[in-house]
């Protein structure tokens, strides 16, 4: 009896808040068991929000409000068979708002999640599917040994093995997938199906693997913090520069692939591609380094970036022009341009950069700004960032870190936005004051919710300042606002308010079109426009039309094509959706069933 009272004595109670969410997954589990979702219904605030990614929808979805999250129980519990829902350490409360992490499993998969309680009731509900059962990674204890300790004549060694996939993949046997585009969002899924040996080619027209950065303009870093910027399973060194140079991520990336094992055709160019809808298969025409391969997989991804094909806009006279004209995308260095005259058109991110490279080279460089941008100080930007030593010192992985961005549904995401861009205003006002006053047109996004709400609405509006700001405050970068190019004459740019710029370089630094045009240059038109924009949320806000869509167009999830998949956006979103991406990939593979809940129809073609 005495062991018994110190057992129980040295027990530790659980706490209030962790019951509170243990109660609400016990019974969310049981009325979903009893198929009664009218009383599952009943355990979310009329204001709230299930975001699923993939665990029940097949699909990244966010239902918004009780009728839609009835709707999607309605359709998806009955195949998902969801059970096992477990609170996952300690609950926390934060004011009036009570959360906690939690496991689940459904009959294809084990997943991880994440709630938000309010006077009981859910506010936010994650669901993350986290693997697929019986198709699990092989990591940590289920590692393969790596060699047969058993003498044999016929044995082959790892480097012969990894050297006759590298010549039979894609000639002898199909890739089950291939990847158009070899830049950090292609890497990291095929790096994600490489784990879950799903054969995969990755298509790259450059001549080495992170060429896509060295073939950039000579001052480019990383605008985000090197936190932020793991590829997956492979951290940087702990002591990399907190802003990543270009021709160091392009090595970091072309080592990545050996490392990783991963079937990168280089200097290879993709022709055209084709869908047959008997077989399920796709014919994509290569062009690697002179000879035409035809490959045949099941699956496509396109992963060109986040953006389509580069905008050039149609100026009068500029066939006339004399001197370089190029788009943003081809500008490499400003050396050649010493005590040149220089126009930059557009105000966004490479515009800032390229203008700064000019005037570090000496060059007389004009920015030729048509509408507002939005510019953050980049040291404000990241204050208070998650993805920071402090997160490591915490003990939290980039991984957590990850799960814990996804957990804020996009219908919410604006109302914290503006709060931290109120925050950096009011921090940097006498910054923004200064920047005003040399004319430079300012903004904080259509309803004030700063650079991030651009960024996912429309993917361009914004300039990371690191550096340029200055110049322009400074007046050693010169500025027209208010003003476009009205036409080009052999030797000039003349504006839409008449006056007229001597030029000897002509930049124009005017963004990029939606992903779906790669599909339209590649596949066909037809396709792109069956697929319809890529990137924005239907938040009705400027370049981003609604209707309100939640998350964002066909990114990382089916589309309206059959075997089409679209992987882009920054290093943090290549490294987390390409988890989500490459498990949907191996279910097909695997043939389990994937039956999609609420793809999206069509409303925008690019």
């Amino acid at each position: 009896s005495t062991n018994f009272l110190r057992g129980k004595a040295m027990s530790k109670p659980i706490n209030k808040p962790t019951q509170q969410i243990t109660d609400w997954l016990t019974l969310f589990g049981s009325t979903l068991e009893q198929g009664d979702f009218t009383a599952a219904v009943g355990l979310f605030s009329s204001e709230s929000y299930w975001r699923d990614l993939i665990a029940f929808t097949w699909n990244i979805k966010t239902a918004e409000g009780q009728a839609d999250i009835e709707a999607m129980l309605t359709t998806t519990v009955a195949h998902a068979e969801p059970s096992g829902w477990r609170i996952e350490g300690e609950a926390k409360s934060n004011g009036d708002l009570t959360e906690a992490w939690f496991t689940f499993e459904t009959v294809a998969a084990r997943g991880q999640g994440h709630i938000r309680l309010k006077a009981g009731l859910c506010q936010t509900l994650l669901t993350a599917m986290q693997e697929l059962k019986g198709f699990e990674e092989k990591k940590g204890r289920k590692r393969v040994l790596g060699i047969q300790h058993v003498a044999s004549k016929n044995r082959k060694n790892w480097l012969t093995l990894r050297q006759q996939e590298e010549s039979e993949l894609g000639y002898n046997q199909q890739p089950y997938c291939v990847i158009i585009g070899g830049g950090q969002g292609g890497i990291a899924l095929a790096a994600r199906l490489r784990r879950l040996a799903v054969p995969t080619i990755i298509v790259e027209k450059n001549e080495r693997a992170g060429d896509s950065w060295r073939n950039r303009y000579d001052s480019l870093c990383l605008h985000d913090q090197v936190w932020q910027n793991d590829l997956p399973y492979l951290p940087y060194p702990d002591d990399w520069p907190v802003f990543i140079p270009k021709d160091k991520m392009g090595d970091w990336l072309e080592v990545y692939t050996k490392i990783m094992e991963l079937n990168y055709w280089s200097s290879t160019e993709c022709k055209g591609a084709s869908y047959n809808d008997e077989t399920g298969t796709w014919q994509v025409t290569v062009e690697r380094k002179g000879e035409m391969v035809v490959l045949q997989p099941k699956q496509l991804v396109l992963a060109t970036g986040m953006s389509g094909m580069p905008k050039m806009p149609d100026i009068p006279g500029a066939d006339t022009f004399k001197g370089t004209l190029i788009h943003s995308s081809r500008y490499t260095t400003g050396r050649e341009f010493k005590r040149k005259q220089c126009v930059v058109l557009g105000s966004n991110n490479s515009a800032h950069d390229i203008c700064a490279d000019l005037w570090e080279n000496d060059a007389d460089v004009t920015m030729v700004q048509r509408s507002s941008t939005l510019v953050a100080r980049s040291e404000t930007l990241f204050l208070g960032s998650s993805y920071s030593e402090d997160s490591l010192e915490a003990g939290l992985s980039m991984e957590q870190v990850d799960m814990i961005a996804a957990t804020t549904p996009y219908g919410l995401m604006h109302i914290s936005e503006q709060q931290s861009s109120q925050s950096m205003q009011k921090q940097d006002a006498d910054f923004y004051r200064r920047l005003t006053e040399a004319g430079f047109l300012l903004d904080f996004g259509d309803d004030a919710s700063g650079l991030y709400m651009k960024y996912v609405r429309r993917g361009s509006g914004y300039y990371i300042d690191v550096g340029a700001s200055v110049l322009i405050i400074q007046g050693e970068i010169k500025l027209r606002s208010r003003v476009s190019v009205a036409r080009i004459t052999a030797d000039s740019v003349i504006l839409t308010d008449g006056s007229e710029l001597p030029a000897d370089l002509i930049v124009f630094a005017t963004g990029y079109g939606s992903m779906n045009g790669w599909a339209g240059c590649l596949i066909s038109q037809d396709v792109a426009e069956k697929v319809g924009q890529c990137w924005g949320l239907g938040s009705k806000t400027k370049y981003d039309p609604g209707p309100w869509e939640g998350e964002l167009r066909n990114m990382w999830k089916p589309t309206q094509q059959p075997g089409l998949w679209f992987h882009g956006g920054n290093l943090q979103q290549s490294r987390f959706y390409s988890q989500h991406l490459s498990l949907q990939i191996k279910a097909r593979m695997a043939g389990i069933s994937t039956p999609v809940y609420g793809m999206e129809k069509v409303h925008h073609l690019g």
